[in-house]
């Protein structure tokens, strides 16, 4: 019987090498940002024209590599689970797929066959002495595409983190193994400005010491993040992991003492900061990384008292409606993990979800809360879903509240300029 070591060796290869595994049709599983594996998706991208039909599944791609191309996407093209920066204007115009989903079903969505996982390339770390990978960057549905996959290709780099949960693959599941020592992308801490601070300033003052907290991407979760330093006994289960929750720790914010499902232990299923953050998650024992069936299942999530959900929206009708991915019919980003921790907040006893955004867009012109969704809209988060909306005016609370009650409650917290056409337009709708 070959030994780890021995089989590691003999499954070493260059990324041009790992393409030969491939075959036209495939669709090859990418795990969630800066857990892409760049040097096999560079490689990829250089020989795109030799194959026909290959489709890469990934929420959140990071880079925009050269398989981003109009031209050649009959050979390689990108289906986004989630879109972003490298991937929003191919999905806008129709040449790379939009796949919807919930981040909390994709592992099942790929264990049922619903989309297929022929290939994986993932990054992971160094491997133990055990055998043993960790995919830490983007456990997510990674773990469930590798036990589906016909091929596993490991792109391995010894500044990923070797953590701890449910993130584990043994070189024997490994096809073939690649090694890169590029240091791990770098994903700063957004802007934050006073729109942003006034914001975070409400959403903080509604958490408890000792709640547990789930922080959404983008500007406005991060400032709530920077005003809770001062907080006592702060739990993490999240989807994301980034340098804002890493603040909280150092500052001696978390402790998760007080959480009442995996107590003492950080909870994400991916990570997305700077390399100091990558550095603290290797062999901590306090953070913890598993898949989105379990970090973002709201029966699991919701297993944490004082749950504080905190997500941010494009835009939110006069009954709460969210429509936090697309402008009008263009898909603009994706419906995440949004969802899932509104509806985890909801079951958690004493949980709270926030719906966050600003009460304008372009220069104060635009109102984002706003009659009914703009036509052709994706609706993320339901009407009846909702609990809090929070814009830099206020607060609105919507649960158990009639339609007239949610317009008024929702137009107070509007910008002051729009708040008599909103009010016109919920008389001529009968909801005000």
């Amino acid at each position: 019987m070959q030994t780890a070591h021995q089989m590691y060796q003999n499954k070493r290869r260059s990324a041009d090498e790992a393409l030969d595994l491939l075959q036209d049709g495939d669709m090859i599983i990418v795990p969630t940002g800066v857990g892409e594996p760049p040097a096999l998706l560079a490689a990829l991208s250089g020989q795109r024209r030799r194959f026909n039909d290959i489709k890469v599944a990934q929420i959140l791609a990071m880079r925009k590599f050269a398989y981003f191309d109009s031209e050649t996407s009959h050979h390689v093209r990108h289906a986004a689970l989630f879109l972003g920066g490298a991937s929003r204007a191919a999905g806008q115009a129709g040449w790379c797929d939009f796949i919807p989903n919930y981040f909390s079903e994709l592992p099942s969505m790929i264990e049922r066959g619903f989309m297929p996982s022929d290939v994986v390339f993932a990054m992971a770390s160094s491997m133990d002495e055990q055998g043993y990978f960790a995919i830490s960057l983007g456990t997510d549905y990674t773990m469930a595409a590798i036990d589906k996959a016909r091929v596993v290709v490991l792109e391995v780099n010894p500044n990923v983190p070797f953590a701890h949960g449910q993130c584990h693959v043994h070189v024997s599941q490994v096809h073939a193994i690649i090694e890169s020592d590029e240091p791990i992308l770098e994903v700063g801490l957004p802007a934050i400005g006073p729109v942003q601070e006034a914001i975070g300033k409400y959403v903080a003052e509604m958490i408890d010491d000792g709640s547990t907290l789930q922080i959404g991407y983008g500007g406005i979760p991060d400032a709530v993040v920077m005003q809770l330093t001062a907080k006592h006994d702060l739990g993490i289960h999240t989807e994301m992991i980034g340098d804002g929750i890493l603040t909280l720790v150092e500052c001696g914010a978390v402790t998760n003492r007080k959480k009442t499902l995996l107590p003492g232990k950080m909870v994400a299923t991916f990570a997305l900061g700077s390399r100091k953050l990558y550095q603290f998650m290797h062999h901590n024992p306090i953070i913890e990384m598993h898949p989105s069936n379990f970090t973002n299942d709201p029966y699991n999530a919701a297993l944490n008292d004082k749950l504080m959900s905190i997500n941010a929206s494009l835009q939110v009708d006069l009954l709460g409606q969210c429509g936090s991915e697309s402008i009008a019919h263009l898909p603009y980003s994706g419906t995440g993990g949004q969802v899932d921790f509104v509806r985890a907040a909801n079951r958690s006893r004493g949980g709270k979800s926030f719906i966050v955004l600003p009460s304008t867009a372009k220069d104060n012109t635009i109102s984002r809360i706003v009659p009914t969704l703009t036509p052709g809209t994706h609706a993320t988060t339901s009407k009846n879903d909702v609990n809090y909306v929070v814009t830099e005016y206020g607060v609105a609370q919507l649960r158990g509240k009639s339609a007239k009650q949610r317009a008024q409650a929702l137009i107070a917290i509007a910008h002051p300029d729009f708040r008599a056409t909103l009010r016109e337009a919920a008389n001529k709708m009968c909801v005000f």
